[in-house]
């Protein structure tokens, strides 16, 4: 499985990797980067944790005398279960009632999740990498969001270095073409909260405002009682719902806050307990994506501001 790939940039030599203890310290130290790599290919926290974890009972037992650079090959390891589990995981979404979102991870409680860079971890990038092949997203995560090599990528993916080049130029393209240039984390802060003092009040101009002309409502509720089972979309049309529930869905509701994938996200909460997670996705144009995460098995591992 690779065993000879190509040093990562922050690699260790085998020396002593034989010892148990040497390879515990050099897991603990990668697993940040493990997760964060695992995070991006599948949009799951619960999923990247069950991986690593399995990436972790497999090194144990590893002949660890046969790898040249240790922190290397469990990126190899780790990236190719991910490219294996994101093939069965799509099998399983299509049986999933209503639409699907990320699974929100707390990078309030982890700023950095493992990476150098902050690339591919916003809900609207996951949203758009779902599109992609497996190998175009375990190819564009590694590029964009760790700045592996082209080098490193194709020992890892065990393709050719051109091949390679060309996934990442594919899936760039892709999200290149669909998305919009995204405002800073400021201020999706500001229009999320501008966003809720609108949607509290049933503003409906002031809602529009707000909207690009093809925003789209998602709520992820996996067939809860209540939640929307397709997208809304329009500016007027989504604005209008906003409008009509506004004169009940927000009694009794407190609004706290949470850093969810680098941005802001309001933590929806009725009788002291968490309701669901509600953000927006937003460009230079307006707010393009509100996303109701109201799946209660998605958002148990987020932390709350106050």
């Amino acid at each position: 499985m690779g065993l000879g790939v190509a040093d990562s940039g922050v690699g260790t030599e085998l020396g002593g990797a034989d010892d148990l203890e040497t390879a515990t310290a050099v897991f603990t130290r990668v697993r940040p980067r493990l997760f964060g790599i695992v995070y991006r290919m599948l949009s799951s926290v619960t999923e990247a944790e069950d991986l690593v974890q399995e990436v972790w009972l497999r090194w144990q037992t590893y002949d660890r005398s046969t790898v040249v650079n240790l922190e290397a090959f469990l990126a190899t390891i780790t990236t190719r279960l991910a490219i294996n589990v994101l093939q069965s995981a799509r099998k399983r979404r299509e049986t999933y009632i209503g639409p699907w979102l990320p699974e929100p991870v707390d990078t309030g409680a982890d700023p950095y999740l493992g990476a150098e860079r902050g690339e591919a971890l916003e809900f609207a990038a996951l949203l758009l990498m779902e599109k992609l092949t497996p190998n175009e997203r375990a190819a564009y995560v590694l590029r964009e969001a760790f700045d592996y090599s082209y080098t490193q990528i194709a020992d890892i993916l065990s393709a050719t270095e051109p091949a390679v080049r060309q996934l990442v130029s594919r899936a760039r393209k892709h999200i290149a073409g669909e998305r919009r240039t995204p405002v800073t984390a400021a201020e999706q802060r500001e229009l999320l909260t501008t966003f809720l003092a609108a949607a509290r009040s049933g503003d409906l101009t002031a809602l529009e405002r707000l909207f690009t002309p093809d925003v789209t409502s998602l709520s992820d509720g996996n067939g809860r009682k209540g939640i929307a089972r397709t997208p809304l979309v329009g500016a007027a049309r989504v604005a209008k719902f906003l409008q009509a529930i506004s004169t009940w869905f927000w009694d009794g509701v407190e609004v706290r806050w949470a850093i969810t994938n680098g941005q802001t996200s309001a933590v929806l909460c009725q009788d002291g307990a968490v309701y669901g997670l509600l953000t927006v996705s937003a460009s230079t144009e307006g707010i393009d994506q509100l996303l109701w995460l109201v799946n209660p098995e998605k958002n148990g591992a987020v932390s709350i501001a106050g």
